[in-house]
């Protein structure tokens, strides 16, 4: 904003500057042989009526112009024209005297004028502001949920194999450890590497595996160059865990599908489940951020630029997550959040 306000200042001075020569070339063009005292004293009245009133505009800004303002108000316009008598090297003309009022009058309303524009452009610049910190402030909201039971139960597992001195504790406090470091830490970047983030979808699903005695309930698979794109962060590890949540209590092998899929600059994530005996379509119960949350926040990040498609089979539920146009330059995407 100071930034602004800097360069506000400077096209003030290159305008006043030009505007003064513009004078004295004119006024040396007509012969005037005082051009040099007039034209000082044509500037000084300028200088005086315009940033007299700017100042007073700035004053009532953002507050109902009051009594005090109408008074000094004529004030100012009325002695506009005395600082051009300073440099003035004839008697006192009362028809200079006319002719300096209509330039007062004049440059009160251009005064009136620059400081409403100057007004409009902070206002605007500050409103985009506000919206950016508060889409931000929103988004790492979103970003910062994560259910608490999965950590509970995590701890409990790993309480248990610790117990029993298993031969997984070690392994299972290296995936909590890396999936809490990409939590905290690295998920405050705008955008990760998709294959980090699919690293913390590994370290996921190997923690929720501590609760199935079976092979590996979830069957993942990768198609495409993962390395060379990036994503927002923990975008879908909400319906992963959805996944779970609304799954049955036992699961087989490979039960769980997630697919990922990037070609052509789209990208598409999907994940497939059994339905459990609990509603597959209550999608948001204490602890989770539920589906409707992962819309608002797909809006922010990629507006006009997804799709989230939901498929209930009866006996399987599947939604799909499809990015467009993954490969956009960062600065587009934040000024295309902007403008929304």
């Amino acid at each position: 904003m100071e930034r602004v306000k800097r360069i506000f200042w400077l096209i003030h001075l290159v305008v006043w500057v030009l505007f003064t020569l513009l004078v004295g070339l004119q006024l040396s063009t007509d012969g005037d042989a005082h051009w040099v005292s007039t034209t000082k004293g044509f500037i000084a009245t300028c200088l005086y009526v315009f940033y007299g009133h700017f100042y007073l505009l700035t004053q009532y800004s953002g507050r109902p112009k009051g009594r005090g303002y109408w008074l000094r108000l004529p004030g100012i316009g009325l002695t506009g024209p005395l600082p051009f008598f300073l440099f003035y090297q004839k008697p006192f003309d009362f028809g200079q005297y006319m002719m300096h009022l209509v330039t007062a009058v004049v440059f009160l309303f251009l005064s009136w004028l620059a400081r409403v524009t100057e007004t409009l452009v902070l206002n605007t610049i500050r409103k985009e502001q506000l919206e950016k910190q508060a889409v931000e402030a929103e988004l790492h909201y979103l970003r910062s949920q994560i259910n608490p039971h999965f950590l509970f139960n995590t701890l409990n597992n790993i309480h248990t194999l610790v117990y029993k001195q298993a031969p997984a504790a070690p392994e299972a406090l290296m995936h909590l450890a890396s999936l809490m470091r990409y939590m905290i830490y690295e998920s405050n970047a705008a955008t990760v590497p998709l294959a980090r983030e699919m690293d913390y979808l590994h370290d996921y699903v190997s923690l929720q595996q501590l609760r199935y005695r079976s092979n590996p309930v979830v069957d993942l698979q990768l198609a495409g160059d993962v390395e060379a794109c990036s994503i927002a962060p923990l975008l879908f590890i909400h319906l992963l865990e959805n996944a779970y949540k609304h799954s049955p209590a036992r699961l087989g092998p490979g039960d769980l599908k997630v697919r990922l899929e990037v070609a052509a600059g789209n990208l598409t994530f999907s994940v497939q489940n059994p339905i459990g005996n609990r509603q597959a379509a209550t999608l948001q119960e204490p602890g989770g951020i539920g589906l409707p949350n992962v819309r608002k926040r797909l809006a922010l990040l990629y507006p006009d630029q997804h799709t989230l498609a939901i498929q209930d089979a009866g006996n399987t539920f599947t939604v799909t997550l499809t990015i467009h146009g993954l490969h956009a330059p960062a600065h587009e995407r934040e000024a295309h959040l902007l403008h929304h």
